[in-house]
């Protein structure tokens, strides 16, 4: 498994057994890979995500630059930016196990909130780094 995709996977697995997070979404925690077609509000869903190589003399490591969105029809931005604090709660400094990797590092950038063009739809979007290694 790529280290992109094993990171994907610890990730999706971390947010759905949150249980903060859970009472938001619902249980079973409202998590994807992607927009859904016709989605129950609020969810969360990942985002775009860059792979960078950072190898240098000691060991291979590639950085990793992806985005978890928050989605929510609450009214108002409340909603989303409590589902943003719990996701980087969550995720923040993460010691996530990686199937064929090694997390070396997971840290939050940036967020974000914006309402959608239907006027109801408000989206978030938090901001992460990671660092991975393969498993030694």
């Amino acid at each position: 498994m790529s280290a992109a995709a094993a990171l994907q996977k610890a990730i999706v697995a971390a947010l759905k057994a949150n249980a903060p997070l859970q009472a938001l979404i619902g249980a079973p925690a409202r998590v994807f890979d992607d927009v859904p077609h016709a989605p129950v509000f609020p969810f969360v869903a990942i985002g775009e995500a860059q792979e960078r190589d950072q190898s240098g003399d000691a060991a291979p490591l590639s950085e990793h630059r992806l985005l978890v969105a928050c989605w929510s029809r609450a009214g108002g931005r409340r909603e989303v930016k409590t589902m943003l604090g719990l996701v980087r709660a969550c995720l923040d400094d993460a010691a996530l196990a990686l199937e064929g990797h090694t997390l070396i590092a997971l840290a939050f950038q940036s967020a974000e909130t914006q309402r959608q063009s239907d006027g109801e739809t408000y989206q978030g979007i938090a901001r992460f780094r990671a660092v991975t290694a393969p498993a030694p």
